[in-house]
């Protein structure tokens, strides 16, 4: 076979073993399981705690002690075992515990499929540039087909999407097996400390001025880059409280819907260096903030009926928001450091955005939510009218129902329903991101230099 066809399963496999619960989970936790939102807010966090260390650990040993293709298929195949596991927990902090674990297996292994490519690649002596793109976009792919999947089995909500990842993982576990061996290659030196070993020492990094404002701001913005994955699909699955609304196919097939946000990674992928060479890296970053006000303010005011254009919209600026922000970012750390230190403020930039600052921003929006934004009706003459129903609503008492609520004689519920305000929820977020956007933009002073055009040159060919 192919080794460049084998490389495209593994990555294709990669995000599809990650998307199949990774932007349905909130309905299962809120519609089947009904936890509350305090609690859901730490399940996102678990990404982030396992990207501050566990990507480093495994990264030793794969250079030291034991070949990464090796490894990686025995993080999939212990990733399998938790997420068949996780159907089986009943109760929400068990829950958060075993999807901490499933983390600590998957994270690493984002790294490691890259490492494996490009070592398979060289070896192979093939471009890495030129060859290794059209082999990660497959995993941009996995991702849209796997909440494609999910959507259409009807599992959006049920426990069956740990079980479609667990299997396509035991799958890729074994398979990973069969790739070229990517064997340890000792880079790390014995005379390192263990802070160095750890990447610890990047945090000088923080000394320079420029530095550490860029990532400060990277941290705060990271807050904001899992929110939509985590409450986007709970908040147009909700939509069905209301009976204008409950027959809507965004309702349906909102995971489809919400899948238009990473089609439209893959385009905008392609006008980044346009806008890199017109704007500049300060300014593409800045536009990039920008794009996040407009995502999150656009699915406050939308809605499955007259303003669906909005949802459909903020899911094609989430390509420009999510895109701009990583590449120029990382184009940024790639041309203000020295080589010596290049490799590890990389690192340091993605454990301040997808480490501490999407735990910061999952436990800050969890419990945001819960005490905020969410109102607990008891009596279904309060609920339906603020649905704007009657209280003997067919849509809204079979909503009460898969709820497992039922009405008592004089019209209180069986237990409360829990109603989380979407649209101050949303526009709590756009505020909170449109003040970053406006604070960089004064604060951060950055000119177009020399090393940037030439990253920037090299980007475009």
């Amino acid at each position: 076979m192919n080794v460049k066809f084998r490389l495209t399963i593994m990555s294709f496999m990669q995000f599809f073993v990650w998307a199949a619960w990774l932007i349905t989970i909130a309905n299962y936790w809120f519609g089947t399981k009904q936890w509350d939102g305090a609690n859901f807010g730490i399940i996102f966090s678990t990404m982030g705690i396992a990207s501050l260390f566990m990507p480093t650990i495994t990264g030793i040993l794969a250079d030291k002690w034991i070949n990464a293709e090796k490894l990686y298929a025995i993080l999939h195949l212990l990733y399998a075992a938790t997420m068949f596991y996780l159907p089986q927990v009943n109760d929400p902090h068990t829950f958060f515990w075993v999807i901490l674990v499933a983390m600590c297996f998957y994270m690493p292994t984002i790294a490691l499929s890259n490492s494996i490519s490009y070592t398979t690649l060289k070896n192979g002596n093939f471009d890495v540039v030129k060859h290794f793109p059209p082999i990660r976009v497959w995993g941009t792919v996995g991702f849209i087909v796997a909440m494609w999947i999910t959507n259409l089995t009807g599992n959006k909500a049920s426990a069956n999407q740990f079980y479609i990842a667990g299997i396509s993982a035991l799958f890729l576990g074994i398979y990973s097996f069969t790739l070229p061996a990517c064997k340890p290659l000792n880079l790390i030196s014995e005379k390192k400390t263990f802070a160095q070993k750890l990447g610890l020492e990047s945090f000088r990094l923080f000394a320079d001025y420029k530095m550490a404002l860029f990532f400060i701001f990277s941290m705060f913005l990271g807050a904001a880059l899992q929110l939509t994955n985590a409450y986007g699909d709970v908040f147009l699955d909700e939509f069905k409280l209301f009976p204008v609304f409950a027959e809507s196919f965004v309702i349906r097939y909102s995971t489809i819907i919400l899948s238009i946000s990473q089609i439209s990674e893959t385009l905008f992928i392609l006008a980044i260096p346009f806008f890199l060479k017109r704007f500049g890296i300060k300014w593409v970053i800045a536009i990039a903030m920008f794009a996040w006000v407009l995502r999150f303010g656009l699915f406050a005011f939308g809605d499955p009926s007259a303003n669906l254009w909005m949802i459909i919209t903020s899911c094609v600026v989430y390509g420009m928001a999510f895109d701009f922000f990583n590449i120029s970012g990382s184009l940024f750390v790639e041309t203000s450091t020295t080589p010596k230190n290049r490799s590890s403020a990389q690192g340091l930039f993605m454990m301040m955005t997808n480490g501490f600052g999407a735990v910061f921003g999952s436990l800050v929006s969890g419990w945001m939510i819960n005490k905020y934004f969410t109102t607990y009706y008891s009596n279904i003459g309060s609920l339906s009218r603020y649905v704007k129903s009657n209280e003997d609503n067919v849509h809204l008492l079979k909503f009460l129902k898969d709820k497992g609520i039922s009405v008592l004689k004089n019209g209180d519920l069986s237990r409360s329903l829990d109603v989380k305000d979407w649209h101050n929820i949303w526009l709590a977020f756009t505020i909170y991101v449109l003040v970053i956007a406006i604070v960089f933009v004064f604060i951060f002073k950055h000119k177009h230099t020399k090393a940037e055009e030439k990253a920037i040159e090299a980007i475009s060919h």
